[in-house]
């Protein structure tokens, strides 16, 4: 791994939580994103699925302060990839495994964080580059699978997405998770509606210190 990357790796690794954002209502990224930060999470992952995503990357990339990482997630193909690094990305978050989107980010010198469910999935994802695997829908599986695979897998860096939640963070995090990313538990779709961004600070307090209590 080059040095950049290496960088970024470590700074998703100190941060713990990487913070998943599929907003329907784009105009409160911003507010979102500043909520979460003052309740100390420092790395969110902007999804393809959020309308004018690559936009609005550019745009973050621009006003967030240095001490945020900037990521995209839900890219799934090399052209997407492009855009978002080229956008400002600062890492690449994958749901699949495709070798053409490890190879974009490792041109550009960015950390790939492809989705991984199986053990051979996540090891043919670390053999072709991976940063970080993420494993995904990590809902159906569980702290005890990152156990059991980190067995004959210790080299290999983990980070669960889907099942994680404000009060399980930590769980994972103990079974050898290098972080956690986690949405719709830590982004309140209530919350967000009503504007109340006060919620959206508590819960990224509580994730945070649940991760750290665990280290």
């Amino acid at each position: 791994m080059n040095t950049a990357r290496n960088l970024i790796v470590d700074q998703v690794s100190q941060a713990g939580v990487v913070a998943v954002i599929r907003l329907k209502d784009p105009d409160k990224l911003h507010a979102v994103i500043d909520a979460i930060a003052q309740g100390g999470i420092r790395a969110v992952e902007v999804t393809m699925t959020v309308p004018g995503a690559v936009e609005l990357i550019r745009q973050l990339a621009l006003t967030m302060p240095p001490e945020l990482l900037l990521g995209a997630g839900t890219v799934v193909d090399r052209e997407t990839a492009i855009r978002v690094i080229d956008s400002g990305a600062q890492f690449v978050v994958s749901p699949v495994f495709r070798t053409a989107v490890i190879e974009a980010c490792h041109e550009r010198g960015v950390p790939a964080m492809p989705g991984c469910f199986t053990p051979t999935e996540i090891l043919d994802a670390w053999d072709a580059g991976a940063d970080v695997v993420k494993v995904f829908p990590a809902t159906a599986l569980g702290p005890t699978f990152f156990k059991d695979v980190r067995g004959p897998l210790p080299h290999v860096k983990l980070m669960p997405t889907g099942g994680v939640t404000l009060d399980n963070a930590g769980d994972w995090i103990r079974a050898g998770a290098v972080a956690v990313g986690v949405g719709t538990a830590l982004l309140d779709a209530n919350a967000i509606a009503s504007g109340d961004y006060a919620t959206l600070r508590t819960n990224a307090e509580r994730i945070v210190a649940n991760v750290n209590s665990a280290r």
